[in-house]
């Protein structure tokens, strides 16, 4: 069986992205024993990571680069922003400096109320420096793996956008 949308894919795979220097420095690697599991065409994974596993069957290996722009964007500048030291006081108006501390990724959210995930920089007097780029943001992929299992999603959970059983939510 061919990988096409709404299938359940296994893949093992060996991630890596160049550092300053251009060498090849490992991001994440999975096992065999612990696949990456999970239904492709519901738009939830990079649609070129997506696109180079189409037509692919169980047995066959991978080996594709993505570009930063395809992958989780270019580095942004203006997402690195500080942010007054009071929006970090507790109720009675205390710092919690055991939460934020520089290179500690505290969830936050914005003005609209939405999620968003920031690395601390720094901690001033007044405000504290945060980067609210994805980790990965400026970064070239380079995954390489091989396909382990394919099969068709079943319509369960189709509905609930994500794998059942093995390697997959269990409910």
């Amino acid at each position: 069986m061919n990988i096409s949308n709404n299938h359940v894919v296994s893949v093992s795979y060996h991630l890596t992205s160049p550092d300053e220097s251009g060498a090849e420095q490992t991001i994440e690697k999975t096992a065999p024993g612990d696949p990456f599991v999970f239904i492709i065409g519901l738009g939830q994974l990079l649609p070129e990571f997506e696109q180079n596993l189409i037509g692919k069957k169980v047995g066959d290996t991978f080996d594709f680069r993505i570009t930063a722009e395809n992958g989780y964007g270019v580095y942004q500048a203006e997402h690195v922003v500080e942010i007054p030291i009071e929006a970090f006081l507790d109720e009675s108006g205390k710092f919690d400096s055991e939460m934020i501390q520089v290179g500690r990724t505290v969830p936050m959210m914005d003005n609209e109320g939405h999620r968003l995930m920031g690395v601390v920089k720094e901690v001033g007097l007044s405000a504290v420096k945060m980067d609210f780029n994805h980790p990965l943001a400026g970064r070239a992929l380079h995954f390489v793996g091989d396909v382990l299992e394919v099969r068709e999603a079943e319509a369960e959970e189709l509905a609930h956008g994500h794998v059942h059983g093995p390697g997959g939510h269990h409910h």
